[in-house]
């Protein structure tokens, strides 16, 4: 006896994609039926050089409870690293150190140089999107410290479009200018704070236009005795 089958007729001219009704049911089902979890879930890729640069570490809690993932920008090699291998470390580190909870993410912006240091906020976005979506429900602040005025205005600008609507990550950032405000949403001791960050921290404190990328007195000029000082003193002769 022959087997059942069925015949569907659709017009070239709707836009219509016929696949969906070409395809079998078991196949459909079969693919479907799908894991939210990235290929390199059982990657046994050794992580131990990146480990040694101490830039992705866990360390205690915020004052809500959540983890605490530091991030030092200063410490990533951004030009040695490709973005695969970051993604790869990053899902390795959460889901060994932090499996399950709520986390944050403190990091230190400090003295960070574009070419050297930063990823880019398109690797950024990738690496987030690419995460698990009970890692990325999981992840409820960024806490930014010391933003400066170009990352401000590239998150402000490319941020709001790569980083908000199905990406989520833009509106969980909160910029933290001083280490001062930072101890508002975390206890002293629950975070290392490396030496050269809190010396950033202090040359932003006397210089606050450091912030809006100007220097002043870039030279220390102003410790030098002033010129006008040493005419004045002949400026007498010179009259008489």
């Amino acid at each position: 006896m022959a087997e059942d089958f069925s015949v569907v007729v659709l017009a070239s001219d709707l836009g219509i994609d016929a696949r969906p009704f070409l395809t079998r049911t078991d196949e459909v089902d079969e693919q479907e039926n799908w894991h939210d979890c990235p290929q390199y879930l059982g990657d046994d890729e050794d992580f131990s050089d990146l480990d040694l640069l101490q830039f992705f570490t866990l360390q205690g809690l915020d004052k809500s409870g959540h983890r605490i993932f530091r991030i030092v920008g200063k410490y990533f090699p951004a030009r040695a690293v490709s973005a695969e291998r970051l993604k790869k470390y990053i899902f390795q580190k959460i889901s060994n150190q932090c499996p399950e909870g709520p986390f944050c993410l403190v990091y230190m912006h400090s003295t960070v140089q574009k070419d050297d240091n930063s990823p880019g906020i398109t690797i950024l976005r990738w690496i987030y999107e690419d995460l698990p979506s009970d890692i990325k429900d999981r992840l409820q602040v960024v806490y930014f410290i010391h933003p400066g005025l170009r990352s401000r205005l590239v998150i402000a600008t490319l941020g709001r479009l790569l980083l908000s609507g199905g990406c989520r990550l833009y509106w969980k950032i909160k910029y933290v200018s001083r280490l001062q405000y930072l101890w508002d949403e975390i206890k002293k001791g629950q975070v290392e704070i490396p030496e050269f960050v809190n010396n950033h921290d202090n040359v932003l404190e006397h210089r606050p236009l450091t912030d809006y990328g100007i220097e002043p007195d870039p030279f220390h000029l102003s410790e030098v005795q002033s010129s006008s000082l040493s005419l004045n003193r002949y400026e007498n002769r010179w009259v008489s």
